[in-house]
């Protein structure tokens, strides 16, 4: 039996865009009935339309379990995962396990439905109706998050393991073959340079 060791399992651009997805929702979700921030609440929107444009291709080219294809599963082996976490013994899983796959995708897709909307609803695209769709997608998304707070927090009891900090770090427990060869640093740098430039951009256009 291998001894289970700190092994890296989150890249760092997953964790860059784990965490500005998380600034920019909350930003944009706290500034949007604020007409005194509206270029921030913009400005966060396109950001995380950026960030999830971003996710998207990494799932295709990233790390091992930054792939939409190591942890997108069928509704067969999330019910699996559901009914061992019901029994308290939890299937284990090193990156995402399939519930929290499910809970990703959802997210995704609604700050997809934000991006649409937002962009629509700021160009007078479709009528009010777009910016009622807008809102909803937002508390949608707010609702999501919610859920997604509550499954780690009861995954990492049940695992006995700090999801949470795992997305900080890039570690978990596990054996040495498990662990990723390279984090890509340089790829989670231009991440951010990228966000922060377009940052910059903005507020050059209106000072």
């Amino acid at each position: 039996m291998k001894t289970p060791t700190s092994i890296r399992v989150w890249d760092a651009p997953t964790r860059i865009f784990h965490w500005l997805l998380v600034f920019c929702f909350a930003g944009a979700y706290l500034t949007s009935e604020s007409e005194r921030w509206s270029l921030v609440h913009i400005t966060l929107g396109y950001t995380l339309g950026g960030l999830i444009a971003f996710r998207l291709l990494w799932g295709v080219v990233g790390t091992r379990y930054a792939r939409f294809t190591n942890f997108v599963q069928g509704p067969a082996a999330v019910v699996r995962y559901a009914k061992s976490m019901a029994n308290g013994k939890p299937q284990h899983f090193v990156g995402h396990n399939p519930v929290g796959a499910v809970a990703i995708v959802l997210l995704i897709l609604s700050g997809i439905a934000i991006v649409a909307t937002g962009y629509a609803a700021f160009n007078e695209i479709g009528g009010e109706w777009v910016a009622e769709l807008h809102e909803v997608s937002s508390h949608i998304m707010l609702i999501l998050v919610g859920i997604h707070i509550v499954g780690v927090i009861v995954a990492s009891r049940l695992h006995r393991e700090n999801l949470a900090r795992a997305m900080v770090t890039g570690s978990k427990q596990g054996s040495a073959s498990e662990g990723i060869s390279r984090v890509w640093v340089s790829v989670a740098v231009l991440l951010l340079a990228a966000v922060f430039a377009f940052w910059y951009l903005q507020l050059v256009a209106v000072a």
